[in-house]
């Protein structure tokens, strides 16, 4: 035998298997996948005790990313992606020529905040799902008639095998190499010890069967982080098996948008597969807690602009008495000490909370007598300030909240990206 396993590894080293994976995570130790089990080469292992990579000691910033975004002991893939999330002239929505040759589709695609930040990383948008009417003509504003993508944007029901068959036809022969989407978590239940998904949840089976269909070489899958405890994990468990099902190999971690740059603390799990035998790399951290990014440093721009509709910094009106109440609630407290999520006030000098799905905008401003405007709150979800939302306030609102952080969604595409020219995929030219 030429190879140990993890096991192996771990009784050799007196280490445990955690351990053991968390410098193979932490790419210390090399390993391979054979028939869906690591393997360590001797000579590697070798390498690896000569050089003292096996000492955590010496590489600590390393692993405490590791331990710190790995709770679920996660198998994670981590690759660097700062040097290319943080170059201006490598941002591909502010930059035309900035495509990297690779396509993608957007299922449950919404306003489009993980369209953009794909679109940042250097992808060509293709295709898009989306069923609100108000996101569809977002998304359609901002990718077809203000960037010029080539795309039909139509309000659509996936469920319909008439607006699966468009899908298909719009794509024509165009090379998809990335399929992604965020589908809804209900309708998961248990029969017995099985998992069963009702009529609410047809979304995550349409998507598997447009995946199956179209056999993209990486799909990317984003949720709640709740979805992780769901009938204690089988829900998890249900969509890596049933992915493997059709070819598909699948890593899962949970990743938080102020460790890429986000003014908002916002932690989602984020599925990434492959079914060309690729490595499902996912973005490595690259601003620590200490330089996260603020809320003040990224809505002060918008401190002394007066109200404007044109970009979505749209004011609330407030009676005298109301903004009296609103400049007395302390930093990090609600306006209703019963709703700590809502009408909350996140201090200006930290990440802001989780901006939420909401029709009424109760975010405080820390500063001024007033709730925060779509576009300050487009801002910490790290939208581009050119990125306009379509609709009324309210339905704004809806589309920020329920939307992919850009910049998040760049730092995956930029792994998923690598991942693909480690794995020779030809680009579409």
């Amino acid at each position: 035998m030429d190879y140990y396993s993890i096991e192996d590894v771990a009784k050799l080293t007196g280490k445990s298997q955690k351990t053991i994976r968390r410098h193979i995570a932490a790419k210390k130790l090399p390993a391979y996948r054979m028939q869906n089990k690591y393997r360590i080469l001797i000579e590697d292992y070798k390498r690896w005790i000569a050089t003292g990579a096996y000492d955590e000691d010496n590489d600590r910033e390393t692993f405490a990313l590791i331990a710190g975004n790995n709770e679920y002991e996660d198998e994670v893939n981590w690759i660097d992606v700062k040097k290319e999330c943080t170059s201006k002239s490598k941002d591909g929505w502010a930059h035309p020529r900035a495509r990297n040759g690779y396509n993608f589709i957007d299922l449950f695609s919404g306003a489009g905040g993980l369209s953009c930040g794909l679109t940042m990383a250097g992808f060509t948008p293709v295709a898009s799902v989306e069923i609100m009417e108000q996101a569809v003509e977002t998304y359609k504003y901002n990718f077809v008639e203000q960037k010029g993508f080539n795309e039909e944007v139509q309000t659509r029901d996936i469920r319909k095998e008439e607006v699966k068959q468009a899908l298909y036809d719009s794509i024509g022969d165009r090379h998809i190499h990335l399929l992604v989407g965020g589908f809804p978590c209900q309708g998961f239940s248990l029969s017995g010890n099985r998992v069963v998904t009702d009529e609410r949840n047809s979304l995550y089976l349409e998507m598997l069967k447009i995946v199956d269909h179209i056999r993209p070489e990486y799909i990317v899958m984003e949720n709640v982080e709740g979805l992780r405890s769901m009938l204690d994990g089988k829900i998890e468990k249900k969509i890596i098996e049933d992915y493997k099902n059709i070819g598909y190999e699948i890593n899962v971690t949970i990743l938080n948008s102020a460790d890429y740059g986000v003014a908002q603390t916002r932690r989602r799990v984020i599925f990434i597969g492959n079914r060309i035998g690729g490595t499902n790399y996912h973005p490595k951290p690259f601003v620590d807690k200490d330089h996260y990014k603020t809320l003040g440093q990224e809505i002060e721009r918008f401190m002394d602009m007066p109200e404007r509709k044109d970009i979505n910094h749209i004011f609330s009106r407030h009676t005298e008495n109301m903004k009296q109440r609103i400049m007395e609630v302390p930093e990090g407290n609600s306006l209703y000490g019963n709703y700590s999520d809502a009408w909350k006030k996140s201090p200006w000098d930290k990440p802001s909370c989780t901006v939420k799905e909401n029709h009424g905008g109760v975010n405080l401003h820390p500063k001024l007598p007033r709730v925060l405007t779509p576009r300050e709150l487009a801002a910490l979800q790290s939208f581009p300030d050119d990125f306009i939302f379509k609709g009324s306030k309210k339905w704004q609102l809806v589309q920020i909240g329920n939307a992919v952080p850009p910049l998040l969604g760049r730092a995956i595409g930029v792994a998923v990206q690598k991942a693909l020219i480690e794995a020779n995929v030809d680009q579409d030219n």
